[in-house]
């Protein structure tokens, strides 16, 4: 299914419009690899015969459709060790402390994909913090992309996904084998609560964290769609809470509120003191 120059440029911006991602001139393969089998799902015989169908007659599921097929999914358990340390041994045991009074603690995973951050964060509370038996914990897992919320949903993932970061013991702890798949146990799973947020749209309400993970999503973005995400982020973050981004970001030259602080192994973010 060769792409055209034409329907090319006319997927950058349709993308570009909906979730403000930047396809690069030369990702033409990227686009043939995504949108090829969403074109056959539907019958047409070609990309080109999809895309003149979304020009003539524009279809909202098919236009999401096509923009979930552009974003990036790639996810997996405990993604970024370092991560999961930084809040394992600094970021959770202080929140902890100053919540001690409300008991009740509120996460955010902003780009959750299929699934494996937020339930990583679930497994990583119900496996350091017994302390917390009893309070009030909320984690709320958004994602653009519908179709890997309801895989995320469902809780249930391939040998090859629970291979990828999962240590073998907590396998065997927290997951059951149903079929050729692995089932996360309930517990886990009503921990976290799954919600369809596009963060390029305007945000519905929500309330605030303690914690909030966007990680490895801005690095898709223009730096005036990463500004006004960063300043939504602001809006929903405590003022003691804490932010954490991917490996390759920073809010550094994008939004001087935030200021960046040492995490064990690990940088997060934070709000500057007024």
């Amino acid at each position: 299914m060769t792409l055209t120059a034409a329907d090319f440029d006319f997927v950058r911006t349709l993308v570009r419009q909906h979730a403000a991602i930047v396809i690069d001139p030369g990702k033409e393969y990227l686009v043939e690899s995504r949108l090829a089998p969403l074109a056959r799902e539907h019958g047409y015989g070609s990309l080109s015969a999809l895309l003149a169908e979304l020009r003539e007659r524009p279809a909202a599921n098919l236009h999401r459709r096509v923009v979930e097929a552009m974003t990036t999914n790639e996810t997996s358990f405990f993604r970024d060790p370092p991560s999961f340390e930084a809040l394992r041994d600094v970021v959770l045991p202080e929140l902890i402390a100053r919540r001690g009074a409300e008991r009740r603690l509120r996460i955010w995973c902003g780009a959750a994909s299929s699934g494996q951050e937020p339930y990583s964060v679930a497994i990583l509370l119900r496996e350091h913090f017994p302390i917390l038996a009893g309070w009030q914990v909320q984690i709320l897992a958004t994602d653009i992309a519908r179709d890997v919320l309801d895989r995320a949903r469902r809780g249930r993932y391939s040998q090859l996904e629970v291979n990828r970061g999962l240590p073998a013991p907590l396998l065997l702890k927290y997951f059951t084998k149903v079929g050729i798949e692995w089932e996360i146990a309930e517990p886990i799973r009503r921990m976290v609560g799954f919600g369809e947020l596009n963060l390029v749209e305007p945000w519905p309400a929500l309330p605030e964290f303690d914690l909030v993970l966007l990680r490895n999503v801005l690095i898709y973005f223009d730096v005036p769609t990463k500004q006004r995400v960063l300043a939504n982020v602001r809006r929903v973050l405590r003022r003691d809470g804490t932010l954490l981004l991917g490996g390759a970001e920073t809010t550094l030259g994008l939004d001087e509120a935030f200021e960046r602080v040492p995490l064990g192994r690990s940088l997060g973010y934070r709000l500057r003191s007024r």
